[in-house]
């Protein structure tokens, strides 16, 4: 079949440059015939008639010469089309056509390059895509075969009487209602991000201020400051802009970022978060920094993406889903904004977000 198509191909080719080369011909038979018809009604005599034909002829070949090389060079421009095509049918994306041959094929190569590199991008973002598809799968069933193996050894030993004081029996009831909160918290992230990813959120923006939003965040999570009894500070300028954003959106935002600092400082360590105008007064800023470990340098992206772990026991241990950053950039990106992190001077991580300012949006909505 291949061959077939091979040599169907090669017809084609043959085709197009026999139907060229007989228009030529066809062309140049027409204009012998006109020129010895005008010979012959001229009254020319034998040598002068000869002499004529002979330079009318040789002018023929001469031209059926010039259109044979010209239409070789076209020939050889789809030749050379053809075969990146079958290698891009192949798979194979890193051939560029030759640009060579009149402008219209040159226009023609030209596009098919710009397809190919296209085709070539989007075929790499598709495997990084089904390659991180497979680690989330991978990840999700270990952090639920986790707590699932823990609620099902502690309700055995309850069915089988192996328990007999109330103390213990209590420890195990509380153990499986941390493990089922567990199990709850990383499906909701699951179905969250899920719906982000697809686009199912509606947005509905409304002006909101940063240390409203900040204040409430951290009423949330009180206890848990308090348990490592970390030194918080807040610094939020009184005349910031109100931002363009849906509230409970940012809350989350800020929550699943200051769970994330919570989780990676030592206790009695310090917490800091500001609010600042960027110098375009067109985003605001939002950073929180603490004095963990730090992030490396060739993490600080990765660690936004679906269940990417620079420590996995140690997240797993301390209750992490591994979904909080990567369910806040997506929010961010809803929001038109970006997400980010930095080493912190002294130590520890700075991570950033922005978000678009109220003035800003209604500036933009105007000129639409």
């Amino acid at each position: 079949m291949g061959h077939r198509l091979q040599i169907r191909k090669q017809g084609s080719r043959m085709r197009l440059r026999a139907y060229l080369l007989l228009a030529n011909g066809v062309s140049i038979g027409i204009i012998l015939l006109s020129l010895f018809v005008c010979y012959r009604y001229m009254l020319l005599n034998g040598p002068e008639t000869m002499l004529l034909v002979s330079v009318t002829l040789g002018a023929a070949a001469v031209s059926f010469i010039v259109h044979f090389a010209l239409t070789q060079r076209l020939e050889k421009s789809l030749q050379r089309l053809t075969e990146e095509t079958e290698h891009i049918a192949k798979g194979h994306f890193d051939g560029m056509a030759p640009v060579i041959g009149p402008a219209e094929f040159r226009r023609l190569a030209e596009r098919f390059n710009e397809m190919s590199i296209k085709l070539s991008d989007s075929f790499k973002r598709i495997r990084s895509s089904e390659a991180s598809r497979r680690e989330l799968v991978a990840n999700v069933s270990h952090d639920l075969r986790t707590p699932l193996a823990s609620v099902q050894s502690f309700v055995e030993a309850l069915q089988d009487d192996i328990v007999q004081d109330k103390e213990t029996f209590q420890r195990y009831l509380r153990t499986i209602r941390h493990e089922t909160q567990r199990l709850s918290r990383l499906i909701d992230d699951l179905f969250e991000l899920s719906q982000l990813h697809a686009g199912a959120r509606v947005w509905t923006p409304e002006p909101c201020h940063s240390d409203s939003l900040i204040v409430d965040v951290l009423h949330s999570h009180e206890l848990q400051l308090e348990e490592k009894r970390l030194d918080v500070h807040v610094r939020v300028p009184d005349d910031l802009p109100p931002l363009h954003a849906m509230p409970y959106e940012l809350k989350r935002v800020l929550s699943n970022l200051l769970q994330n600092a919570v989780r990676h400082s030592p206790a009695g360590s310090r917490i800091e978060l500001e609010a600042n105008l960027l110098p375009d007064q067109r985003y605001v800023r939002i950073t929180i920094d603490d004095e963990g470990e730090g992030v490396a340098r060739e993490e600080r992206e990765l660690i936004f993406e679906r269940l990417y772990r620079s420590d996995r026991s140690r997240t797993r241990a301390s209750g992490g889903s591994g979904l909080g950053l990567a369910i806040a950039k997506s929010i961010v990106q809803l929001h038109g904004g970006d997400i980010g992190v930095e080493p912190r001077q002294g130590g520890g991580s700075r991570f950033w977000f922005t978000v678009m300012t109220a003035s800003e949006a209604n500036q933009y909505d105007s000129q639409i």
